[in-house]
């Protein structure tokens, strides 16, 4: 049997499980501003401690929710490795993604991962769909949840 059949049927068992919880990470307001200048978002939510203290809900700058989402490629770094066979392991997008709350500077943040879908696209491709959480500690309301999409690709079976 190919290498990607068995990560398919391995994959299939575990549909509806938690497959992994990353490490926390702490957003600090070094971290939010680096992002503000690559992206050029710097609206002062983000990076004005003084004004965001004063003039919003959440008593202090709160990172980006783009930011937050960028920090999922490192939320799989810690859950998931590359299986038997498996060349290369690509971001294919999200079917859906919501921010819920959101991440005040100096909070901690990690990733919980439920495996939701799994197809085999061709001889050589795995798509699986994961339910990824990110968790603020000390919340009840998670920073966002998406649909995830991951593409692996397998080395071409010698069958």
């Amino acid at each position: 049997m190919a290498a990607i059949d068995d990560a398919q049927e391995e994959s299939r068992r575990l549909i509806g499980t938690e497959v992994g919880v990353s490490h926390w990470i702490t957003v600090k307001q070094s971290m939010i501003d680096t992002f503000a200048q690559v992206t050029r978002d710097d609206q002062w939510i983000h990076v004005d401690p003084t004004r965001a203290a004063a003039d919003t809900p959440f008593g202090g700058t709160i990172a980006h929710g783009f930011l937050t989402l960028s920090l999922a490629s490192r939320f799989a770094y810690d859950c998931f490795d590359m299986g038997p066979g498996q060349v290369m392991a690509l971001n294919y997008g999200f079917d859906k993604l919501r921010f819920l709350s959101p991440v005040k500077a100096g909070a901690r943040i990690r990733g919980r991962f439920v495996l939701a879908e799994v197809k085999k696209r061709n001889a050589v491709e795995l798509l699986r769909t994961h339910t990824l959480t990110v968790e603020i500690e000390g919340q009840d309301i998670p920073a966002l949840v998406a649909q995830w999409l991951g593409l692996a690709v397998f080395e071409p079976s010698a069958d």
